[in-house]
């Protein structure tokens, strides 16, 4: 009797070694969409799309306090309007801005930049008409350095969240343009002169096409494969454990 017993206690052991098997595999079936869906190919944030995140976070960290500043001691009435507006509106796309990152597990910056901190440093210096030019010029060059960079990430991005911030945001920094030259003190023969990248040269465009480049990931072929293949696997570790027992 003795070699019976130990070929049935061998055959609870191979049956057991298979129903691990199969609930690995059921395991790794279930576990796979999850994969799969964890990170969509809509959501994957790249350079350009962080860039975008950066930028408007830096702009309103910097420039609410100058809008306020504005409303505060601006010495024309529309530039204190504006400055108000500017500032509330800020407000707002921060608010939006904060959302994405949340939403993306992104970092921003906290603190406006050295040279952000140092135009806020001159504006508090100065006083009557010299703030309200100081003010309208920094606004205005910023506003128009960064819409290049929202247009060229809301062209490539392959993110949802970044797409829709692009869009809020480029209606703010159009917005915020057309009131700081309602004040009538844009210089435009000063502003910095459009700057567009050669073909294949780096820059904010290239930047932004980087998002269109083939991302690395798991295709749904591959997908399928893994499925079927333990599907099949599993099918026959079924059959055995059953024929065993």
């Amino acid at each position: 009797m003795a070699p019976l017993d130990s070929a049935r206690h061998r055959q609870g052991n191979r049956s057991r070694r298979l129903a691990v098997l199969l609930t690995t595999f059921v395991a790794a079936l279930v576990a796979l969409p999850g994969v799969a869906l964890a990170a969509p190919a809509g959501q994957q944030l790249a350079a350009a799309d962080q860039a975008l995140l950066d930028g408007v976070r830096l702009a309103g960290l910097w420039e609410m306090p100058a809008g306020q500043m504005a409303a505060e001691k601006g010495q024309s009435r529309v530039v204190r309007e504006v400055g108000a507006e500017i500032a509330r509106q800020h407000e707002e796309l921060d608010r939006l801005t904060v959302e994405a990152a949340n939403k993306l597990g992104a970092t921003i910056p906290t603190v406006p930049s050295a040279q952000q901190q140092q135009w806020l440093t001159e504006m508090k210096n100065a006083t009557g008409a010299r703030f309200d030019q100081i003010f309208v010029t920094r606004l205005r060059v910023a506003h128009g350095a960064i819409l290049p960079v929202v247009t060229a990430v809301r062209g490539a991005t392959r993110n949802d969240v970044i797409r829709d911030l692009a869009n809020a945001t480029n209606k703010f920094v159009s917005d915020h343009m057309l009131l700081l030259e309602s004040t009538g003190l844009v210089r435009y023969a000063e502003l910095p002169p459009a700057v567009l990248p050669a073909p294949g040269e780096d820059g904010l465009i290239a930047a932004a096409q980087a998002n269109s480049a083939p991302q690395v990931g798991i295709s749904n072929t591959v997908i399928w494969a893994i499925f079927l293949g333990a599907l099949g696997v599993g099918g026959f570790l079924t059959y055995r454990l059953f024929r065993r027992t």
